[in-house]
């Protein structure tokens, strides 16, 4: 019959078999690899067919009640965040493309197929690293950090969490033209794992303004001797640098590839709701002053503070500070910019739809 775990190899039975085949023990779990592609693969080639079609039939019956797991029998990308879970059953595979998540489980064996390691529960997981299922074997493969794109295959299912949606808010605020996605071929090119750099921070800056048609018609020259002449980077830059935005990390350098922190970026945001400007050069309050108005809560001031600050978080003071108040009394960040053209009010209220995150 025509497996519906199609693409599963034959380490499927490695939780029952690596011990009895004198692979590894307890003590030392770790099979090779050519074991594993030989001598292993020949011994229990037929048993894992007469598995693989008992297993068929299984998720037939199940799938006719409705009461079977999603089986994906091709590769599935899907973006998590944190305490999401994939639930994997005997045969499926898993694969961390970027962020961090562990997996647990309590009887069989889940196997690293990258480097022929069976991993014990409670195991972080390795970045593009292939983890199988082995038979007899339930495991939950669970983020650990604010986000996660995972790639699976075979019998799996997910639940999640009610942990802040960076990943939501990255896509509304994708769907009002003011956060795009690099040139990574995975997680819509979000890289919300990843630090933002200052270049980054600031282009966010200027689309957030909803100057970025100005930015991307400047044609002079900056006084920066690290930003390329002619580049995009120069348009933004010198825009800012204009305008008075940003001041340049010294006279001559802007330094687009440091990474920006909370306290930096926070203070950009309250330059855009006009509540400060580049000649506030010192940033020891910038919370208390984007807590007094009303950018962010004193919970998120304060959660901002620790740990790296990933392009998530800058996707998160974003996304709130479009519901701020503007200094001036004229409204809130999102009318000024419906109000520019930047996006319309139907495309705010549908945004608004992707998220569902109560602040405290």
């Amino acid at each position: 019959m025509k497996k519906l775990l199609l693409g599963i190899p034959v380490f499927l039975l490695l939780g029952a078999a690596i011990w009895a085949f004198a692979a590894g023990d307890t003590y030392d779990p770790l099979a090779s690899l050519s074991y594993l592609n030989g001598a292993f693969t020949q011994t229990v080639d037929q048993e894992v067919e007469d598995r693989l079609n008992q297993s068929d039939e299984a998720l037939l019956d199940q799938a006719g009640n409705g009461t079977g797991s999603p089986t994906s029998a091709a590769w599935t990308e899907v973006r998590l965040k944190s305490m999401d879970a994939l639930h994997g059953s005997t045969g499926a595979s898993v694969l961390l493309l970027t962020g961090s998540g562990q997996v647990v489980y309590s009887s069989g064996a889940v196997v690293d197929a990258t480097t022929g390691t069976v991993v014990s529960s409670g195991t972080p997981l390795s970045a593009n690293h292939r983890y199988l299922v082995a038979e007899d074997t339930a495991a939950s493969f669970s983020v650990t950090s604010k986000t996660a794109v995972v790639n699976y295959q075979g019998p799996c299912s997910l639940t999640y969490s009610a942990a802040t949606d960076y990943n939501a808010m990255a896509s509304a605020l994708k769907s009002l033209n003011l956060f795009r996605g690099s040139f990574t071929g995975y997680g819509q090119g979000f890289d919300l794992e990843v630090a933002p750099t200052r270049l980054q921070a600031l282009i966010m800056f200027i689309r957030v303004l909803g100057e970025e048609e100005q930015a991307l018609s400047w044609t002079r020259s900056t006084p920066f001797s690290d930003i390329t002449p002619g580049s995009e980077a120069e348009q933004y830059v010198g825009y800012a640098y204009s305008k008075g935005y940003t001041n340049g990390y010294t006279a001559t350098s802007f330094c687009p590839g440091n990474p920006v922190n909370a306290y930096q970026y926070t203070e950009f945001v309250l330059r855009a709701l006009g509540y400060s400007s580049s000649a506030n050069t010192n940033l020891a309050d910038t919370f208390q002053r984007a807590i007094a108005a009303g950018v962010l809560t004193p919970t998120e001031a304060s959660s901002l503070q620790i740990g790296t600050f990933l392009r998530a978080d800058l996707v998160y003071i974003s996304y709130y500070a479009l519901e701020s108040n503007l200094a001036n009394g004229s409204g809130t960040l999102a009318q000024q910019l419906m109000n520019q053209g930047v996006f319309t009010l139907q495309q705010w209220q549908d945004s608004q739809t992707l998220v569902f995150h109560q602040r405290v």
